[in-house]
């Protein structure tokens, strides 16, 4: 049985809700119907402590936000998008503040803006240290009061409906056509069609294809594979972001992040020596750019055996603290450590997808009526390496301009309303038992970690793409012959976002950004 919408909008963090409000409220006799694995606000949106980079005070300009982002980007941005996103961002915030959100200010009643990592001014707006929270608990109120959006937790998108599920035939892949997705009930088990005009990936991160990381346990993705199972350009996967300042806590997943703005609140880097030795790597210290302070923790931690390293906060007004980061005290206090009396031990963990599925200005990938906005997505904005509180801002603007590009397109269902098959799993069976599927994603989670993170060589990148086939043809051999379940489809996708890690860092000759093989180093 086939559903029909509008609109099937795939993920509920901040991409996903303001797409769907923009469409709801331009055009109320539409259906947007927004489909996510988990519940309805759980997202990489959601656990984005940092804040929205914006250039709000008269002190800032436009191109210096703009220079920065070029420059943490290692000048691989597409400096047109880098220009439309942060001019655009001013009335991204007014939108936010406009349907409820609440950012905090100082005591003469303007923004508290803070400073982070490759920043020149003081830009970010926040809400304490939970800003992603804030955004999300705004837009879902936003969504609850439009009746035409329908929210559907707990369902799982599996594949696209492209023409090759159609069995048509696609002499170019600049052809291929989108109708909807493939859908799992996980209530239910029950495999339908939803059939749309248009369909919009917004389905987060990556982070989950590593063992140490920031991201939710949803962060799988599976909107990269999906489309790049349906043959879009994907981008850039090599350019993967470790975030310095991850609460050390072995065998935790997701890791508790330490934000960045801690550091841009004064807190210093100190190895177990108590030197503080960003001094000696970079003008900037402890506000280099991610990827610059991972590499000098990651070489740390290497030469000197340990662990981790510390984050020192002991120096700053504890008062001021305690009103900037409750949350982080919070969970520092939970393990014994106070902040006033004991150092943060901190290590790297994945954080961000600076590459994604390819999409212009509009959001719109190469293939027809796919769209894609937030981490998922490959701009230009970014470039090598993201700036500080530039991904918020990011999808903010781009479901804004997916929004009016459908809107300006006035798009018909019935252009979308075709026959499609059923899911066929004839001769599938339940597994037994899921040990295989834990035991895979173990896997591959090890083999990213040890051979494919901050410091990669060619001989490491040889032997993950090695291991990593192996589990891919073993993965396929489970996915064929199962009843599907998200921990298969988790799996398969998690395998395809490995591979293309790989290799894209194969193909890539020169180090930047998020990008750094020791091998060329020598050529």
């Amino acid at each position: 049985m086939s559903n029909h919408t509008d609109f099937l909008i795939l993920g509920s963090g901040v991409a996903g809700l303001t797409t769907a409000i923009r469409l709801a409220q331009a055009l109320p006799n539409k259906e947007i119907l927004v489909v996510t694995k988990a519940n309805k606000s759980e997202s990489n949106t959601k656990y984005a402590q940092g804040g929205i980079a914006v250039v709000w005070d008269k002190l800032d300009s436009f191109e210096d936000h703009i220079n920065d982002t070029l420059i943490a980007g290692e000048h691989h941005n597409d400096p047109d998008v880098v220009k439309m996103v942060i001019e655009e961002a001013p009335a991204c915030m007014r939108q936010l503040m406009a349907w409820g959100a609440d950012f905090d200010y100082n005591k003469v009643g303007e923004f508290d803006l803070g400073k982070e990592g490759g920043h020149s001014a003081n830009r970010i707006i926040h809400h304490k240290d939970i800003t992603g929270l804030e955004v999300e608990r705004t837009l879902l109120d936003k969504v609850a009061g439009l009746k035409n959006i329908k929210l559907l937790p707990y369902h799982f998108a599996i594949d696209l409906i492209t023409d090759h599920q159609l069995g048509k035939s696609v002499a170019d892949k600049t052809d291929i056509g989108c109708y909807g997705a493939y859908i799992l009930n996980q209530k239910t088990n029950a495999i339908e069609p939803y059939i749309a005009a248009k369909t919009i990936l917004c389905t987060g991160g990556i982070g989950q294809v590593y063992a140490s990381t920031t991201n939710p346990l949803i962060a799988t993705g599976d909107g990269i594979a999906m489309a790049y199972r349906a043959k879009a350009n994907i981008k850039d996967m090599e350019f993967v972001q470790f975030h310095p300042t991850a609460l050390f806590e072995p065998e935790q997943s997701p890791s508790f992040l330490i934000s960045e703005a801690v550091r841009g609140f004064g807190a210093y880097l100190r190895n177990k020596n108590g030197e503080r030795f960003m001094l000696a790597i970079d003008e900037r210290a402890e506000l280099a750019p991610r990827d610059v302070v991972a590499r000098a923790i990651d070489h740390e931690i290497n030469a000197t055996g340990e662990r981790f390293v510390y984050l020192d906060c002991t120096h700053l007004d504890y008062d001021a603290f305690l009103k900037h980061f409750p949350n982080i005290n919070d969970k520092c206090l939970q393990i014994g450590i106070d902040i006033r009396k004991h150092m943060i031990p901190v290590v790297p963990a994945c954080h961000y997808a600076c590459g994604g599925i390819e999409v212009d200005k509009n959001g719109l990938t190469s293939i027809k009526n796919l769209y894609a906005a937030g981490e998922c997505s490959s701009t230009g904005l970014h470039g090598a390496n993201r700036l500080a509180s530039n991904s918020l801002l990011e999808a903010l603007v781009y479901a804004n301009h997916i929004a009016d590009h459908i809107i300006e397109l006035k798009s018909d269902l019935s252009e979308a309303l075709i026959s499609v098959p059923d899911w066929n799993d004839d001769g599938t069976s339940k597994p037994k038992e899921l040990i295989l599927i834990t035991h895979y994603r173990n896997t591959i989670q090890h083999i990213m970690s040890d051979l494919v993170a901050i410091v990669r060589t060619d001989s490491k990148l040889r032997e993950a793409a090695k291991h990593l086939k192996y589990v891919e043809d073993s993965t396929l051999e489970l996915y064929v012959g199962s009843k599907l379940s998200v921990q298969i489809c988790e799996l398969r996708n998690l395998n395809t976002i490995a591979n293309l890690i790989v290799m894209q860092s194969q193909m890539r000759k020169e180090n930047m950004g998020g990008f750094y093989n020791t091998d060329l180093l020598t050529e």
